[in-house]
């Protein structure tokens, strides 16, 4: 699906950007964004949690939706 890709994307830039806050304490949204408190910084944020969200929803899935899944 779709939107389970793009999801887990969102999900790996979100990881990504929470590394480089831990490993170097530079916010790579907050820098492309102009501040951690913009408009544009704030949607990224919410898009890449709803994404998280969305990402539970793959760990509670039928084990044939996975395997139909890799087949394609």
């Amino acid at each position: 699906m779709i939107m389970d890709r793009i999801a887990l994307i969102l999900t790996i830039i979100g990881a990504l950007n929470w590394g480089s806050i831990g490993l170097f304490r530079f916010d790579i949204v907050a820098w492309i964004t102009g501040g951690s408190t913009t408009l544009l910084a704030r949607i990224i944020y919410t898009v890449v949690a709803l994404a998280g969200i969305w990402c539970i929803s793959l760990l509670f899935r039928a084990r044939e939706t996975f395997k139909s899944f890799d087949e394609n």
